[in-house]
């Protein structure tokens, strides 16, 4: 029976997870190496926003618990791997929370026990990383002792419509048993699950999701760059495009691309194919693309200074929207943080306004915060618009701003210059 889960790791992949274990009636334990992160959930308070107090609350009342003691994944029929998957000084992959995760299970783990990376990985994370590691700690072998299968968390911060049970769930295991059994456990939690060849084929899918977008961000970042040079409105072409009911997904130009999913996953994704000796250019050349968007905004903010006698240097500028997402509290990888750092660099100064956000330190260097948009946006030389929050007067900034730049084409048809 499997009805006691150990989640290892509580972020934005482990808590949801978590919550939809409680609410099948399972017997759920957390674990997170930080034990100020167990002390607060066990308190009732979420550090994350797609769980809130009272889903916490209906939590811990249904037996949740959480710890930074990982010997109580040993009590546990299933164990699910959600930690972090960063990069690392060089910009490579780094496996380093999976591993000690991995060594850790294997330390305490009984026979018949279910193993569920959702880490997002290369392919052959769950085979070559995970699998060793855990059959060097326990003695046992999976597919045989125990079952081992690789499952990508599919989470999406902020979505109103779909979280962790409306989302099919694709699974593959080490071995076809593996895959069944973890197929099964996860049919208790999500309305349908998806059964891959292999965990190989399974971390490929993530990997590829991420991907897709990051190519697709990347051709209308580099066409709004290209058509603003040559004269051409590039969302206005987004618009005409879209139009066709078949053939055609709107991706959207931006100040860059932030998140965990889109700015790392692709970095696993050429890693593993370079390490097979098959570069992934295309992808690579997204990457490119996509990193260098900050630097192209602020190039266009040193532009509009200068058509109007004024040097970036001692200008006032203003960030409005700071996060990487729309109407979120996220902050990880935000493309904000390197044009903050860019317009730094160039001998700027810096504020910025976000409702989300009550303070920001990019790269360790606190931003003065303005509580007020409009008024911030008046005093300031000028005002990048980063992230167009619903919460934020955007309509009544162009009216304010002495100098506007939109960097996501929601003003479109005011003062306000475009990407």
């Amino acid at each position: 029976m499997m009805n006691s889960v150990a989640v290892i790791g509580l972020g934005y992949t482990g808590l949801p997870l978590a919550r939809e274990a409680c609410r099948a009636g399972m017997r759920v334990t957390g674990i997170d190496e930080n034990p100020s992160v167990a002390a607060s959930l066990n308190a009732g308070h979420s550090h994350v926003p797609d769980v809130n107090d009272a889903d916490l609350a209906a939590m811990l009342d249904a037996g949740f618990r959480a710890s930074a003691d990982e010997s109580l994944s040993a009590e546990a029929s299933v164990a699910v791997i959600c930690v972090p998957t960063p990069l690392d000084d060089t910009g490579g992959p780094d496996l380093s929370h999976v591993r000690r995760a991995a060594s850790g299970l294997g330390d305490r783990l009984k026979p018949g026990t279910l193993v569920v990376l959702e880490s997002t990985s290369f392919p052959g994370t769950t085979d070559d990383v995970v699998r060793g590691i855990v059959e060097q700690a326990s003695g046992l072998r999976a597919g045989t002792d125990f079952s081992l299968a690789f499952s990508p968390e599919r989470i999406d911060p902020g979505n109103e419509t779909f979280g962790v049970r409306n989302t099919p769930r694709v699974v593959g295991g080490c071995t076809p048993r593996c895959t069944a059994v973890a197929a099964d456990f996860f049919r208790h939690l999500c309305d349908r699950v998806v059964e891959a060849g292999s965990a190989r084929e399974a971390e490929l899918a993530k990997l590829l999701e991420n991907t897709y977008r990051n190519v697709n961000i990347a051709l209308v970042n580099e066409l709004a760059v290209a058509a603003r040079a040559l004269g051409v409105d590039v969302w206005e072409a987004l618009d005409c495009a879209r139009t066709k009911p078949f053939g055609f997904q709107e991706f959207r130009p931006g100040p860059g691309v932030g998140g965990h999913c889109i700015p790392v996953d692709p970095v696993y994704l050429t890693h593993w194919a370079r390490t097979g000796g098959i570069p992934l250019r295309l992808v690579e050349l997204s990457q490119e693309v996509n990193a260098g968007m900050p630097a192209h905004v602020v190039r266009r903010a040193e532009h509009l200074l200068d058509e109007r006698g004024r040097a970036l240097r001692d200008a006032r500028v203003l960030l409005v929207g700071v996060t990487y997402k729309r109407n979120s509290r996220d902050l990880r990888s935000t493309p904000a943080a390197a044009i903050a750092r860019l317009v730094r660099e160039s001998g700027a100064d810096v504020t910025y306004h976000d409702p989300f956000v009550d303070a920001w330190s990019p790269g360790g260097e606190p931003v003065q915060r303005s509580v007020d948009a409009l008024g911030a946006a008046a005093d300031a030389d000028l005002t990048i618009l980063v992230q167009d929050h619903d919460t934020v007067p955007l309509d009544r900034l162009p009216e304010h701003a002495r100098l506007l730049l939109d960097t996501r084409g929601r003003l479109r048809g005011t003062r306000a210059h475009q990407l």
